[in-house]
């Protein structure tokens, strides 16, 4: 054996049999095993508290006022935004809450099993993408940190001037994306405890700069009386861009909602967090934010978007800032840290890990998955789409678009097509009812396209083309509208040509079928040369059959 078959052969993942890994299924693409279904409502509850308090949900809520919106009218956009996005969320999720089956799995249900592969990757890149750009905001705070406790940071040497960011920065977002590097590790059904620890010390840590900011400046500012900067239709429209920037902010969550959603302890448990917590959580984080924004105008002469540049101004004032304030700024910025930390494992590392492991399912698990978010998330260049609040908006914007179709064929696959019944055995089957066309469901992409054609040239008005008035105002509604069109074109071409649909007979005989999540299981098959997910080996042992039949009362 060559030294290349040999070191492939070392990094392959294993079943719990031994067996390994195949194209179609690997352990962590099963139905998630009993043991790990932990999370209960209190456990979703706790974990929109802790994602919503992260310095972007703070800077979304503030580049509203940047652009002119009164801050009424952006704290309400933040209310309308996020209890939208709470819905699309709760609807993804309770598939996966059903089944338990994570979004990599989910998707071949709508997509196909091969087809499926383009909306993972989609994903996937994605996360990488955004995981980068949480690890930039999670590396400021580690500047604050780093300049409470050393001032003499500001003074460093700059070794990559055309870089658009400085060494003393680019230290603190590799030292944020080490630490990362570690949250990654732990398995997914034990970061609940993660998101308790962030429920506690996140809001603390944003309640303590709030105050900080409102003493020193002896009030919110005069930002909060003044008149809109913008009026008529152009007002309107701004708030429907705020709105929009909140659902964007959601739209990684609520495509794979079903990752988080999988390890429920019952589906219902995914319904309430995700319609009252979400948009309450993040509504009341956004007015933190826009207080904070709205005190730098009495504070500093002008208008500060980002809070970790706030900090940093306390910090460098002219003769130095007091012991006391170095050592507020630093403890808030632990806070802060802690919330990146989170947001970032929860939104991306984890959702890219379990993603990738259907790309690569032989050599990637969740958690080697996730090492490769890291790697390409610190390899990109994320403060070049955090240098103005327009740039971030616009990528927010842009970044929703592509993901808006595909939870517009998810959804309407399995509420008004498939009327939520979902055979999880030929998930994993290259023969079964959801090979459709050579494994690819073209109805899917067709919508999928649609969805998109309808905003692309919308996007390329943002991007600087001369477009229409109409196109632009499209795009201003993206999430809305490739949304609408993907779910509308799904159900017509399925009503023209219909898909297979799973009979109740079959649905209850999914889950004894999928004993290979069960080791003892998948060894006797591999011993009497059944098929992986064959039903031939409780034929030969009475005692295995009424193991999986009670395992089927537990999964539905």
């Amino acid at each position: 054996m060559s030294a290349g078959k040999r070191i492939l052969r070392a990094v392959e993942l294993q079943q719990p049999s031994g067996q390994r890994a195949t194209f179609l299924v690997n352990k962590d693409l099963l139905p998630v095993p009993r043991e790990e279904r932990l999370w209960t409502a209190l456990n979703y509850w706790t974990f929109w508290l802790a994602d919503s308090f992260n310095v972007n949900t703070f800077m979304i809520a503030s580049s509203g006022v940047a652009a002119g919106l009164p801050w009424w009218a952006t704290w309400l956009a933040v209310w309308v935004g996020y209890g939208c996005a709470g819905c699309f969320v709760a609807l993804n999720a309770y598939g996966g809450a059903k089944y338990h089956i994570i979004f990599a799995s989910y998707i071949r249900s709508s997509f196909g099993i091969y087809g499926g592969l383009w909306p993972t990757f989609n994903r996937a890149a994605m996360a990488c993408v955004w995981t980068g750009v949480q690890g930039f905001i999670g590396g400021q705070a580690v500047y604050t940190l780093l300049l409470a406790i050393w001032p003499s940071i500001a003074n460093l040497s700059n070794g990559i001037p055309s870089s658009g960011t400085d060494t003393a920065h680019f230290l603190s977002f590799f030292l944020f994306m080490l630490l990362l590097t570690v949250a990654v590790f732990f398995p997914f059904h034990t970061i609940r405890h993660l998101f308790t620890v962030k429920a506690i010390v996140a809001p603390a840590s944003g309640i303590a700069l709030l105050v900080l900011c409102l003493v020193k400046a002896k009030g919110a500012g005069d930002l909060l009386t003044e008149k809109a900067a913008i009026q008529g239709s152009k007002l309107g429209w701004e708030f429907v861009g705020q709105l929009m920037s909140c659902i964007a902010n959601m739209a990684t969550l609520a495509t794979n909602a079903v990752d988080f959603a999988s390890r429920a302890s019952k589906p219902s448990d995914v319904i309430l967090p995700q319609i009252i917590s979400l948009p309450f959580c993040f509504a009341i984080t956004s007015l933190i934010g826009i207080l904070i924004g709205s005190s730098t105008t009495a504070l500093f002469g002008e208008y500060v978007w980002s809070p970790l540049e706030v900090m940093e101004r306390f910090l460098t004032v002219e003769g130095g800032a007091s012991h006391g304030m170095r050592a507020g700024v630093a403890f808030i910025s632990i806070g802060f840290i802690i919330a990146q930390l989170g947001t970032n494992v929860a939104a991306n590392t984890l959702s890219a890990g379990a993603d990738l492991t259907s790309l690569f399912p032989r050599f990637l698990n969740i958690r080697r998955g996730g090492y490769v978010a890291v790697a390409v998330g610190f390899a990109m260049c994320p403060w070049k789409l955090l240098g103005s609040s327009t740039t971030f908006a616009t990528y927010l914007s842009a970044y929703s678009v592509l993901l808006s179709s595909i939870v517009g064929v998810m959804v309407c696959h399995y509420y008004t097509i498939t009327r939520q019944q979902l055979k999880v055995h030929d998930l994993y089957e290259k023969e079964g009812i959801y090979t459709y066309w050579r494994g690819i469901n073209l109805r899917a992409y067709a919508a999928y396209i649609a969805g998109i054609a309808i905003n692309i040239t919308g996007m390329a008005g943002q991007m600087g083309a001369t477009v229409s008035l109409t196109a632009t105002r499209i795009y201003q509604l993206s999430f809305f509208t490739g949304f609408g069109v993907a779910f509308v074109v799904y159900w017509a071409l399925c009503r023209i040509w219909p898909i297979p649909v799973p009979t109740p007979d079959e649905i209850a005989q999914v889950p004894a079928a999928l004993a290979t999540a069960d080791a003892r299981g998948e060894l006797r098959r591999q011993e009497t040369g059944e098929s992986a997910f064959g039903a031939g080996a409780a034929e030969k042992d009475e005692k295995e059959v009424d193991e999986t039949s009670r395992g089927a009362v537990e999964l539905v």
